[in-house]
């Protein structure tokens, strides 16, 4: 453990004060996901994270999934995870699990976390106050949804009341049926439904690199336009391709900006929000004013 004197305390929170201030009242969305949601380390590091940020006046909203958690209840009961391009097959069996897993297990875990941490939660689904309502993507992918509508008054009046919203992505369709939701395609759609000052989406690697094997070719800042350019030319390629799908949907739903960094860094999030250097991706509309001058 390094070891800090009182000076060097203060000076850490002498920088973080300017952006203490920027983020007071404004809303962030975080994506939970990856390798920082299966280490217990990591997990609790996170929840130390986001109870600091609200304690200071960031209002937090949290977007989790829990796949490797569904997998293994799945295994747990005989059946085999099935995926179709990267998304889970889901029939009626798979989303009861996934409801389980989801909406109960996991979600629940969290906001008790959060709760411990000295700070409120209350933990929400899609399907509550048709806060995430749905239609089916693909046959063949069974209740896999699109989200075709967000209600952010559920999300909004949880946060009014002092509660930091906690929100398993399942959903819903106009005659009740239930829907498996992608956590990004979900944590992009809620961010741009609430406005939100910047979307936080994290993944098990550094974020975007010109060379996936190396990641000191970290991408600390791009806009849209440029996003567009590294995708054509396959820089953006494989997984992280959706993830900036996502993002750039967030943007042009009205998102300041979206972050996409690696969750297995600890205090990524506070690094990110509360430091000149942040962590991670940053993507931004071409010609915000209000994006930050990070430093290089």
């Amino acid at each position: 453990m390094i070891n800090f004197s009182n000076a060097e305390r203060a000076e850490v929170l002498t920088q973080a004060l300017p952006y203490i201030k920027r983020y007071n009242g404004k809303v962030v969305v975080v994506k939970y996901g990856g390798h920082a949601m299966t280490d217990e380390a990591l997990k609790q590091q996170v929840m130390e994270d986001i109870a600091l940020l609200w304690l200071i006046g960031v209002r937090v909203v949290l977007v989790h999934g829990g796949g490797p958690e569904i997998n293994m209840l799945m295994e747990r009961l005989g059946h085999v995870p099935q995926f179709i391009d990267g998304c889970r097959v889901t029939d009626e069996e798979t989303i009861e699990i996934v409801q389980m897993v989801l909406a109960g297990k996991v979600n629940k875990t969290l906001v008790n976390l959060l709760n411990k941490k000295g700070v409120k939660a209350i933990g929400l689904s899609g399907m509550d106050g048709k806060l995430l309502m749905c239609k089916k993507k693909d046959e063949k992918l069974g209740f896999v949804g699109d989200i075709v509508k967000v209600n952010p008054k559920v999300i909004r009046d949880v946060i009014e009341k002092n509660y930091i919203p906690v929100i398993s992505t399942v959903g819903a369709d106009t005659k009740g049926n239930l829907y498996n939701i992608n956590g990004d395609t979900a944590a992009a759609y809620i961010a741009g439904a609430l406005n939100a000052e910047r979307l936080i989406m994290m993944t098990d690697i550094a974020g975007i690199l010109r060379d996936k094997d190396d990641p000191s070719t970290l991408i600390r800042k791009m806009n849209v336009a440029e996003s567009a350019e590294l995708h054509n030319s396959g820089i953006i390629s494989g997984g992280m391709i959706p993830k900036v799908d996502c993002a750039v949907e967030a943007i042009k739903s009205g998102v300041n900006n979206v972050v996409i960094m690696d969750g297995r860094v600890p205090h990524s999030i506070l690094m990110e929000l509360l430091t000149n250097e942040g962590a991670g991706t940053m993507i931004i509309n071409q010609g915000l004013k209000n994006a930050r001058t990070r430093s290089r």
